[in-house]
């Protein structure tokens, strides 16, 4: 998928403009640009976080436990590079000459991405570098799976509510709402794995 990503950016680079779009507001309408050389950014940025899926796993403390759910992180690995293959495509359509609102499906993408961890969260071990990772969660195996399997619930319910809002909320609205959702999620998920610590500790 990189070598895709990069070998399309110097075919198209001839071809685009010498000021295109970076960055997208709320609503989607462009309020950054860069110069012609932004078209390699997200394969740049694609190649760097590749390096580090691979580099991680080799400084696992939980190597074992790493090995064991490899197959779901190389799962995630490939729904992440779809993620990018799909936000490059979607940033080069406007300089082409394509009407299309680029927070739209950034918003999708991400929506379809917490689908996916949806179902991957629960099948998780414990481990440093993938998952919910909190101190709680770190330092005890059930701690860690009662969280990472409502996490997937939340996760997954998430992104379902966000595809649909898409089809409701202006998309002004739908960015704060989705933010704050998420936020609230993340925040739950993290009391939620200290309060089954802390119950964890009085049954012992």
């Amino acid at each position: 998928i990189f070598l895709v990503l990069i070998i399309s950016a110097i075919i198209l680079y001839p071809k685009i403009p010498d000021s295109i779009p970076t960055h997208w507001n709320a609503v989607g309408e462009a309020d950054g640009f860069g110069g012609r050389g932004s078209i390699f950014i997200i394969p740049i940025i694609f190649l760097v976080v590749l390096i580090l899926f691979f580099i991680l796993p080799l400084m696992e403390v939980f190597r074992e436990n790493m090995m064991k759910i490899y197959n779901y992180y190389y799962a995630f690995k490939i729904i992440f590079s779809i993620f990018f293959a799909v936000l490059f495509v979607t940033t080069l359509l406007p300089p082409l000459g394509y009407d299309i609102n680029v927070s739209y499906v950034v918003i999708a993408m991400i929506g379809l991405l917490f689908i996916s961890l949806g179902f991957i969260l629960p099948k998780l071990r414990r481990n440093f570098m993938f998952g919910i990772r909190t101190g709680w969660t770190l330092s005890s195996d059930n701690v860690w799976d009662k969280t990472h399997k409502l996490g997937g619930i939340l996760f997954g319910a998430l992104g379902i509510i966000t595809i649909l809002l898409l089809t409701i909320l202006k998309l002004q609205v739908l960015f704060f709402v989705f933010l704050a959702l998420t936020i609230t999620v993340s925040i739950f998920l993290v009391f939620y794995s200290y309060y089954i610590y802390k119950k964890e500790q009085k049954e012992r």
